[in-house]
């Protein structure tokens, strides 16, 4: 009897172990069901949650849970903004708007006569110091002293003022009366007379049978060479010439660039190449370019150098003789620093002993009373003043023209 009882109380408790174990199952299956306990997982933004269909949920909103979410229809891939591909109309359009617009210069006749008024310090010192100096009632030796002394501050020279003092005595003496109109007449005819008027003041820029015009852009540091340089394209380029540029100051850092921006403005090519490389290569490429473009002129800017450096003044005569292999060189422009006065006629001197200077260039003739550098430089070289700079402008080189340039001095 005991076991039977025994037997029952075993199989009691197995049932109940077995409907327990039933109904946890179920419970659990229940709390699995979806809106009971919602499990909590990162949005996956390629998989909205659903909601039902036809539900509105705002945008950033999320979706109950339990609820369904009606598929958005699918974005043609061509329609998304991050898959769009530029077309090459607009590829074109964006390359036109980056780079500079092309810019038109400042035709070049009668620019000195526009830009008179930038030679004010040395017309003050020349032009009206004379004039001031000759109107005096009594022309005795302490005024022609006085004279001279005006002469030779300005950096006309010793010789040139000498020459200047003794045909103004003369004439003066001869003429007798001196109103000031012609005291202004004789002055100028004089100033205009050692200037000199039969030089070739062209640059020689017009594309030859050979290929084009080589101009090579020479001078110490610190002169404006590049600027110059940048400057002379836009003066061919408004007198009708197709340039390209040779950037061949290869030490300077910024040279380069600062040359190729000169030429993007006026649609000019610009040859350059690796920072502390050889400069007659990159003369020789520049030249090889203009003839491949059929340009009129290459223009090259070599590299600034210390006329005391013999080793850097021979490598300035390899350049030269490396760019000939090409074919002649046209031009051999010195740029000088008009307020260095007679320092720049030693800097002058040994340039030509090493390269033949065809032409000067005067810069900063703007910013210095020694105007007279323009007859003394020209007497020193034997070589005519062809370009002055007569401010910090894009269109502020001019081509010298020695009646307008006496006439601005003498106001």
């Amino acid at each position: 009897m005991e076991y039977v009882i025994l037997a029952v109380v075993i199989a009691v408790v197995a049932i109940g172990a077995i409907t327990g174990l039933v109904v946890s199952g179920r419970r659990r299956k229940e709390l699995d069901r979806p809106g009971q306990a919602p499990t909590i997982t990162a949005p996956a933004p390629a998989k909205p949650a659903p909601t039902e269909p036809g539900a509105e949920v705002e945008p950033g909103a999320e979706a109950e849970p339990g609820t369904a979410v009606e598929p958005e229809a699918e974005q043609p891939a061509a329609e998304q903004p991050a898959a769009e591909q530029p077309t090459a109309e607009e590829v074109r359009a964006e390359e036109a708007e980056a780079a500079p617009a092309i810019e038109v210069p400042e035709p070049t006749a009668g620019r000195l006569v526009r830009l008179r008024s930038r030679l004010s310090r040395s017309q003050s010192t020349l032009g009206k110091g004379l004039l001031t100096l000759l109107s005096r009632d009594r022309l005795d030796e302490d005024t022609w002293e006085e004279i001279e002394e005006t002469l030779l501050t300005a950096d006309v020279g010793v010789g040139a003022t000498q020459e200047l003092v003794d045909n103004l005595r003369t004439r003066v003496k001869v003429l007798g009366t001196r109103t000031p109109d012609e005291l202004r007449g004789l002055l100028r005819e004089e100033l205009v007379k050692l200037i000199g008027t039969d030089s070739d003041r062209t640059v020689r820029s017009v594309k030859h049978e050979d290929g084009p015009a080589v101009v090579l852009v020479v001078g110490v540091n610190g002169v404006g060479k590049t600027t110059t340089t940048g400057k002379l394209a836009r003066v061919l380029v408004a007198d009708g010439r197709k340039v390209v540029l040779g950037a061949a100051d290869t030490f300077r850092a910024a040279a380069a660039d600062q040359l190729q921006t000169w030429g993007e403005r006026v649609g000019a090519h610009t040859v350059r190449g690796p920072e502390g490389g050889d400069p007659a290569s990159v003369a020789f490429d520049a030249v090889k370019q203009g003839i491949a473009d059929g340009v009129d002129t290459v223009l090259v800017d070599t590299a600034g150098r210390l006329h005391t450096k013999t080793g850097l003044m021979d490598e300035l005569g390899k350049v030269k003789r490396v760019v000939e292999k090409h074919g002649p060189v046209d031009e051999v422009l010195l740029v000088l620093d008009a307020t260095t006065g007679q320092n720049g006629l030693v800097q002058a001197r040994v340039f030509a002993e090493v390269v033949d200077i065809t032409g000067i260039v005067l810069t900063k003739l703007d910013g210095t009373a020694k105007g007279g550098i323009v007859i003394s430089v020209q007497r020193e070289l034997g070589v005519p003043v062809k370009l002055i700079g007569l401010g910090e402008g894009a269109d502020d080189l001019a081509p010298f023209e020695p009646g307008a340039f006496v006439d601005a001095l003498l106001g």
